[in-house]
């Protein structure tokens, strides 16, 4: 059963007490008129009308009279006295934030802050993890989640998606990886379906440490709706545009009705939709897929997908789920390790079916180059389902080979390019819009850092393949490898709940890359692209 929690109506504080306007100051010759007679009437009087004798007593008994009082006040503890004076910690709390002074200031001042019984622990706080801001989810009806996968062997049409979207979302635990990959990182590998993505999320979101139960407190909404899920089924045979519209307008329709909605129109409101953008972006009723991301409540929401519309400002591309999902800070360590030092035994590889009903198809000519490359080239041909959410043969694949060709696929991406990075091989691109405008968050921003990008036109023409790929030196290759490795942590879902210890994996990265484009909406004079 997913959480349930009830929304708590904003609570507003009184400021309708009015303030007590300043007292109108006194000029300056009335003021001081007012201060000489006081002076005269306090001070002058009892000298012009005493005895002289009498003076010289008076004057003897005050200052006595202070001595004794400065000899009392030496006399008091210091904790009695220390409100007259500035706490040492507070008078140099500039010195305590700077690491580099905080040894010299401890030592210098630790006698201070025993006596006046000051802990350093419940002044100086801890740097806050949540400063980007806490997420409320909502507690969706069933009918938006849970029943979606209560009903997963009526999913598809064709067979059961329950062993696809089991154990959270990654799928059944991979097997023939035996001999391929280190013994004790097996567990941490499973076969998962490349349309997980949203189950993995929601997941992870009910664990977030910024979770918040009081949406009062929330920076983001987090709407756990399985559009994916929801409009899978849909896609084919005899299903009308209603049928394929009608789980997002029902949400819409519920998310509308609630008042957090109300208060920004949706400005702070995100979810996941697990499938590519162009599936909910119908613009006739005979067309594919369905109309969600054009309903009008939808345009304001952030959309996180594995493949996002580069022209729309709300859509954010984000990996697709591979099969590795490490179970702490060392399983990333070892297999960042294990491909670093993997050797290769091949230049390039492909992995990829032809599609022989599509005039010059692009996948046919690499298979071709492939084929053409003196041994220099590995291939798996997926023809019929064999490469479905990857396989031994592909994984050992890209483990075996420097770079590894990724074409588009059925859309503008493929979920191979990140089989192909986490094994540490370089992706090979043809279309700028396979990678480059697609998942910004996740990749390094200078794409000749950690790829090759070839135009296809030119392979068309004839350029060669492994002519290219072969004109990078050892050198060149090794330091964008390398580059490719450190981004592994940012491709792939760790397997806890609540995430690895101290590294970020691709769902931290979407999170905190949420939180801060809901930061910077709400900063004045802001405006999207």
């Amino acid at each position: 059963m997913l959480p349930i929690s009830t929304p708590k109506s904003p609570c507003f504080p009184n400021s309708s007490t009015p303030i007590p306007s300043p007292k109108k100051p006194q000029t300056p010759e009335l003021s001081s008129i007012e201060r000489k007679n006081s002076s005269n009437s306090l001070h002058l009087q009892p000298y012009i009308f005493l005895p002289s004798h009498h003076r010289l007593w008076l004057l003897f008994f005050i200052i006595s009279l202070q001595i004794i009082l400065l000899l009392m006040a030496r006399a008091l503890p210091f904790s009695h006295r220390r409100t007259h004076f500035p706490s040492p910690l507070s008078a140099d709390h500039h010195l305590l934030q700077n690491s580099a002074n905080i040894s010299s200031t401890l030592s210098s001042s630790s006698h201070n802050l025993q006596a006046a019984d000051i802990s350093i622990s419940s002044t100086v706080s801890q740097p806050d993890q949540c400063s980007s801001g806490r997420i409320f989810v909502y507690n969706l009806p069933a009918v938006f989640n849970k029943e979606l996968l209560d009903n997963c062997a009526k999913l598809d049409p064709w067979h059961s998606r329950c062993e696809a979207l089991s154990n959270d979302g990654f799928g059944r635990k991979a097997t023939g990886l035996s001999g391929i990959i280190p013994k004790d990182l097996l567990p941490a590998w499973y076969w998962t379906d490349q349309f997980a993505m949203e189950i993995i999320y929601h997941n992870r979101v009910l664990n977030h440490k910024c979770r918040t139960m009081e949406p009062d407190s929330a920076t983001a909404f987090y709407i756990p709706f399985y559009a994916g899920l929801a409009v899978g089924k849909h896609l084919w045979f005899n299903y009308s545009s209603k049928d394929r519209d009608r789980y997002c307008e029902m949400i819409l329709s519920w998310v509308q009705d609630q008042p957090y909605w109300n208060s920004s129109n949706g400005w702070d409101h995100f979810m996941t939709m697990g499938r590519i953008t162009w599936d909910f972006r119908r613009s006739k009723n005979e067309e594919w897929g369905s109309r969600c991301i054009y309903m009008p409540g939808m345009r304001n929401i952030t959309r996180l997908l594995i493949e996002r519309n580069p022209w729309d400002y709300f859509d954010v591309g984000v990996p697709y789920p591979t099969g590795f999902h490490p179970r702490t800070d060392s399983d990333v360590l070892q297999w960042q390790d294990f491909v670093r030092n993997r050797d290769r035994k091949t230049l390039f590889s492909f992995a990829g079916a032809p599609r022989g009903a599509v005039k010059n198809d692009f996948r046919g000519l690499l298979l071709s180059h492939c084929k053409n490359a003196s041994g220099l080239c590995e291939a798996v041909n997926c023809a019929s389902t064999r490469c479905s959410n990857g396989s031994s043969a592909i994984l050992e694949t890209f483990l075996d080979s420097d770079f590894c060709l990724q074409p588009r696929g059925d859309s503008f991406t493929r979920r191979s390019i990140f089989d192909c990075m986490v094994a540490g091989s370089i992706p090979v691109f043809f279309w700028h819009r396979t990678a480059y405008l697609q998942y910004q968050w996740f990749l390094p921003s200078d794409p000749k850092s950690y790829s090759v990008f070839i135009h296809r036109n030119e392979v068309k023409n004839g350029t060669s393949i492994k002519s290219v790929l072969e004109s990078y030196s050892r050198e060149e290759v090794k330091i964008m490898r390398e580059k490719v490795i450190e981004y592994i942590p940012k491709l792939v879902y760790a397997e806890p709940r609540k995430g690895l210890e101290s590294i970020k994996d691709a769902f931290d990265v979407a999170i905190d890359g949420v939180l801060n484009r809901i930061e910077e909406q709400e900063q004045p004079g802001y405006k999207w692209k």
